[in-house]
């Protein structure tokens, strides 16, 4: 036995105490011999003779009582190893270093080449053993014991550390006996634990009763030297090749604990069983898709009772063609190495699956073991990732949608409301006129429908309290709803503002309650509730994380059909609907979210199919977006412009809306400089002669584009005032629009209205 770290116990500590004090007593006793040897006094030499005799007899005594205690310890000591040696359990002596003094033979036969004591046994059974150790031991130290029950992959591990011989600590593990059969004779699955270089670690008694040999490295189990995890591959067993379909786990340290399931277990309970013991979702499936076995993590993945009549189609979908045929080409041995992502045809949740299929030949017969792997997660970041691109898309298409069609529905309706000043309501084509104006109107709005989804729309933000909102929207939300729903606000008392644009908050509103309103056919109640929200955490929710702060949040509630789990992901997609075709666009709520979105906000849904559903919008407190102080600017030197006075130079590259603008300014009353390009402009402003009050250009053009020639033109006009027109948003403008002062956005299509407003402003 090793005595390292035994010394430190009571009895230990007295003895040492015993074996100092015999030294001492022997240096006086050697001083009083030589004393009465050196003193010529007969007295004083009879009495340090006497005083060394006496020092003598004690120093007897106390070697004679120092040795008897070393002989208790030895003893006891020899007891313990004793007992430690004759358990059949893994036991182990140690140092409160965690020094390894004794193993039994139980203890060292699991222990990985090398030995490593304690911590090398559990790294090839549990995750983290040095925390465990050192809380075990700690507890040992204190109390006299300590244990703890680690559920592994084998069951239950029970660990136990208890005090002995003073400081030391015996460690007894007690674990699921290892056999290569459960009760009732079904046999275990081999499993191996490798290490990262593919050292075999560990590997139970199933394993080798299968493979015949404990082998040292991977390639001395596998015939082609690597893995294929989820498929069969050639397993060199005691009795030649096997195919076996091969599962793989990642453990602690970098450890690896690989399943083998024989490809051609019978098909009998035991072999339900085995399928039962294999921690993967699988499948057993005959060729006309008939499911002949699942095992419980497919069961509980799949979330529905499998019969004898439960065939493959029933529990998946989305392969594209018929379950069957790619069932029956896998039976013939084509497609086999190639996996499949389908679609669980589960009511609560959506659930995406990654299979892989491997051919077994049982005797005569054929049959299929479908490996299941949740791929839920990686289908919702690639939904999230071709969410972004259909974003961009969508944007882009937008964008150019709107520049020509806004370019369009500019000429269309300025020319609409050019003809309706020479007719009245008396006239018999007033009322055409109107249509061709409203029907116009219509395709602009969903124009912008498209730019608010992908959050290209022009805002107006402003400081508003959503109180005054919504009382401003009540009369309006009333009428779109109807007189079987009942519409009921609730209010916080105490609200914060917040900062967006009024017109486009409504158009939110107004489509969250049109949806609410459609949802319930047959009458119901919708709440619209506002309070105030304060995050002092991050809000992780539906891929989105809130940042803590304070937030307005608005909740638009009502009793309806509500949503199907299935579909609540997708509410927000454009063009999706789940009314009847005529009945929406599928823009409602694309939009909604476009313009929260946009705004800083944050929209979440909550539905239970059957009770209603529930809206939520977040939206922060105004101060987190205030801008800096604008810069003063110096008064104009010109003198304010009335109502059709004043000279205007008009910049516009499409013929139908320059000729339309043209004419409204003229109408009213301005001069108007019409030309093409911004080139053409410069060079009419090359003429010193020429008196220009006010710009009007479109953006984008051929050749030099409006900010670039509006600055050139400022270099010796500098009080000119501009007015930008453009049908893409203004986002693309306002970094150049932010350099150039005393300018105006005017977004297309505009109306003669707008258009005389914006330059009168712009001159006054």
């Amino acid at each position: 036995m090793t005595d390292t770290g035994l010394t430190s116990g009571p009895l230990a500590r007295m003895s040492d105490r015993l074996y100092r004090r015999v030294g001492a007593i022997a240096i006086v006793a050697v001083g009083f011999f030589v004393l009465a040897y050196l003193s010529g006094d007969s007295r004083l030499k009879a009495l340090l003779t006497m005083g060394g005799g006496v020092a003598c007899a004690l120093i007897v005594l106390l070697w004679a009582l120092s040795r008897a205690i070393r002989m208790k310890r030895r003893y006891g000591f020899s007891a313990l190893i004793d007992a430690i040696d004759n358990s059949a359990a893994p036991r182990l002596l140690c140092d409160t270093d965690g020094a390894m003094c004794h193993a039994n033979g139980p203890a060292r036969a699991l222990m990985p080449e090398g030995d490593g004591g304690l911590l090398a046994l559990l790294h090839t059974r549990i995750a983290a053993p040095g925390l465990v150790i050192e809380r075990l031991q700690a507890s040992a130290l204190a109390t006299g014991t300590g244990r703890e029950q680690i559920e592994t992959r084998r069951g239950i591990l029970d660990l136990h550390a208890t005090r002995v011989a003073g400081n030391a600590v015996l460690w007894e593990l007690d674990e699921p006996e290892d056999r290569a059969t459960q009760p009732g004779g079904v046999p275990r699955l081999p499993m191996l634990t490798t290490g990262r270089d593919g050292t075999v670690l560990f590997i139970n008694a199933a394993a080798r009763d299968f493979l015949g040999a404990r082998p040292k490295s991977l390639p001395e189990v596998f015939a082609s030297g690597r893995i294929r995890i989820g498929e069969a591959n050639d397993v060199l067993t005691r009795d030649g090749p096997r195919q076996c379909l091969v599962a793989e786990f990642e453990a602690s340290a970098g450890r690896r604990e690989i399943y083998l399931l024989p490809a051609d277990v019978p098909a009998v309970r035991g072999g339900v069983v085995v399928f039962d013991e294999l921690p993967v979702p699988l499948l057993k499936v005959a060729p006309d898709g008939r499911v002949l076995l699942a095992n419980r993590m497919a069961r509980e993945l799949v979330d529905r009772e499998i019969t004898r009549d439960t065939e493959m189609s029933d529990l998946m979908e989305g392969l594209g063609r018929a379950i069957s045929d790619w069932l029956a080409e896998a039976a013939v041995g084509h497609g086999l190495h190639h996996s499949e992502f389908l679609r669980l045809r589960r009511t609560d949740r959506e659930v995406f699956i990654q299979v892989t299929l491997t051919r077994v030949v049982e005797g005569s017969d054929v049959t299929l073991i479908a490996v299941l792997n949740d791929a839920t997660e990686l289908k919702t970041l690639e939904a999230q990732f071709v969410q972004s691109q259909k974003m961009q898309a969508i944007g882009q298409l937008a964008g150019g949608v709107a520049h020509d069609f806004n370019n369009l529905l500019t000429a269309i309706s300025g020319h609409c409301d050019l003809l309706l000043l020479r007719h009245d309501q008396g006239d018999p084509d007033y009322a055409d006129l109107v249509q061709i104006n409203q029907n116009a109107n219509r395709a602009a709005s969903l124009v912008g429908q498209l730019l608010a989804f992908s959050r290209k729309q022009t805002l107006r933000p402003e400081v508003i309290d959503l109180r005054d909102t919504l009382a401003d929207l009540t009369h309006l939300l009333n009428r779109l709803v109807g007189e079987k729903v009942t519409l009921s606000l609730y209010h916080d008392p105490v609200l914060d503002s917040i900062r967006a644009d009024k017109r486009q908050l409504e158009q939110v509103l107004m489509n969250l309650v049109v949806n609410a309103r459609d949802a319930m056919p047959d009458g119901g109640e919708i709440t619209i509730r506002t309070e105030c929200l304060a995050l002092h955490e991050p809000l992780t929710r539906d891929r989105a994380v809130v940042p803590p702060g304070r937030y307005v949040s608005v909740k638009v509630s009502d009793v309806g059909r509500g949503i199907a789990p299935d579909k609540i992901q997708k509410v927000f997609e454009p063009f999706y609907t789940t009314k009847r075709t005529g009945e929406g666009t599928g823009l409602g709520l694309s939009t909604a979210y476009g313009i929260v979105k946009q705004t800083g906000g944050y929209i979440f849904v909550d539905s239970v199919l059957g009770a209603g559903s529930n809206f939520t919008l977040l939206f922060p407190m105004h101060d987190v977006y205030e801008l800096p102080g604008t810069i003063a600017r110096e008064p104009r030197k010109t003198r304010a412009k009335h109502q059709g006075e004043g000279v205007i130079l008009l910049v516009e590259d499409e013929a139908p809306v320059r000729t339309f603008a043209a004419r409204a300014l003229r109408l009213s009353g301005y001069t108007v400089i019409e030309v093409g390009s911004a080139e053409a402009a410069l060079e009419a402003l090359d003429d010193d002669s020429l008196n220009v009050d006010l710009f009007v250009t479109d953006v984008v053009m051929p050749g030099m584009d409006g900010p670039s020639w509006v600055r050139r033109a400022r270099e010796t006009r500098p009080d000119v005032g501009v007015v930008f027109v453009s049908g893409y948003a203004e986002d693309s403008l306002a970094e150049n629009q932010a350099r150039i002062p005393n300018s105006v956005f005017l977004p297309k299509p505009f109306s003669l209205a707008d258009l005389t407003e914006t330059v009168q402003a712009q001159l006054s």
